[in-house]
């Protein structure tokens, strides 16, 4: 029984170990030419209440900062720079949302939205106007988690008209 017990420990460790490999890294990330994503960065279907969350929390992706979602009226001070995302569903593929999550200038290159899962090349006046500025590339995160990508892409596939 004991022999059991350890392989089931074993198995979900290796399972566990297996989806955390399957994560796409910004650096891995496969665009094609018309700068969507088809394949996940996960491998795990997004979580669209979980979106919402990412969407409307500033320290998070604000997405609300620069666009209006009619689908949240709860949400005060939405943006106006950003196009509307009501019918973005409708508007794009899932693939195409990725990418215009993942980094806008894929698809838009005058964008002035931040690549969400993005580590460079970034195009800065110099560290002393960077605040914070990390000191070796490998260093900097994306301001999304692969996980969060999904669920925001999630989340914009419910607003269709």
């Amino acid at each position: 029984m004991q022999h059991i017990f350890v392989l089931t420990v074993v198995m979900a460790q290796l399972g566990a170990a297996a989806a955390v490999a399957a994560e796409v890294t910004p650096a891995h990330v496969a665009w094609a030419e018309d700068g969507s994503i088809e394949q996940s960065l996960t491998g795990t279907p997004g979580n669209p209440d979980e979106g919402r969350v990412v969407m409307t929390t500033n320290a998070l992706g604000n997405c609300v900062a620069c666009h209006a979602i009619a689908a949240m009226p709860d949400v005060p001070f939405q943006g106006n720079i950003g196009p509307q995302l009501d019918g973005a569903a409708d508007r794009w593929t899932e693939a195409q949302l990725r990418g215009i999550v993942v980094d806008a200038k894929h698809t838009f290159p005058d964008s002035f939205m931040p690549g969400m899962y993005k580590v460079g090349p970034f195009i800065r006046p110099g560290v002393a106007y960077t605040a914070k500025a990390p000191e070796r590339p490998e260093d900097i995160k994306p301001i999304l988690s692969a996980q969060q990508v999904e669920d925001v892409v999630a989340y914009l596939m419910t607003l269709s008209e």
